[in-house]
């Protein structure tokens, strides 16, 4: 029978990239889906932009996302593995699904899902804890990007006013964002690390007008500035003729 393992933990503990090194050192199939977890007054929940699985199917090609079609042909693999990333701020005051919340159990019973194995960021041993915070007070920012192709130099000052405090206090920032000639970072930010990551998607968009990939950026905080965020990612991107000139320029000088 397959394994189904769910982690949670609060934003930037590590989950996501957990996950990945898991996923990548199982041989067999692999899935994973992403729930949020219970509302919590004054913790905001980052969205689901897609950003999560859209990176580790990146990173593991193979990797699938249960649906009602196939949750039961990953059961009944023999080397199958299911991660479940819940993100929840606080341990869990009860055994087993019973201390989630009924939109979690809700999904988990649509899609036939039983985790064998339940495992909380900064609880138990077997996860990594030095990324893990508490948060009295958390606000949450999202927007889609899906289109949208950034000038590189801008989206390199853009990322550092943005962590360095040009637009509140910024815990936690990760987005998916599209370059001109084709390639797509991972962005990555956690107040608790010394610097931020960007992670180069091993699949690249042909250099050819607008790419219809997921991009997205998740950003949680205090005091968050999101006119002031909107109004510097406006600017940062680049017009339909500069693109379009940006991505003549390899061809011309062929």
């Amino acid at each position: 029978m397959g394994q189904v393992c769910l982690i949670s933990g609060p934003p930037g503990c590590g989950k996501t990239t957990w996950a990945l090194q898991k996923l990548q050192e199982h041989s067999g199939p692999c899935a994973y889906l992403r729930l949020e977890g219970e509302k919590e007054a004054g913790l905001e929940q980052g969205e689901d932009s897609g950003i999560d699985l859209a990176w580790l199917k990146d990173q593991v090609p193979r990797l699938e996302e249960p649906t009602a079609d196939n949750t039961e042909d990953l059961k009944q693999a023999n080397n199958s593995l299911t991660l479940i990333e819940v993100q929840r701020f606080h341990p869990p005051s009860q055994e087993g699904l019973k201390g989630f919340g009924e939109d979690v159990r809700s999904k988990l019973k649509a899609l036939q899902l039983q985790p064998d194995q339940l495992l909380h960021f900064g609880r138990d041993h077997e996860l990594p804890a030095k990324d893990t915070l508490e948060f009295s007070k958390l606000e949450a920012w999202h927007t889609s990007l899906l289109g949208c192709v950034w000038d590189p130099n801008s989206l390199s000052s853009f990322w550092f006013e943005l962590v360095n405090g040009a637009y509140g206090d910024v815990y936690r920032a990760k987005g998916l964002m599209n370059l001109p000639d084709g390639r797509a970072f991972f962005c990555n930010w956690m107040v608790s690390q010394q610097s931020s990551q960007f992670l180069p998607l091993d699949i690249t968009a042909p250099p050819q007008g607008r790419p219809d990939r997921t991009s997205e950026l998740v950003v949680q905080g205090k005091a968050l500035n999101p006119k002031g965020i909107q109004a510097t990612i406006n600017d940062c991107l680049l017009t339909d003729d500069v693109l379009a000139m940006q991505q003549q320029q390899p061809t011309s000088q062929g």
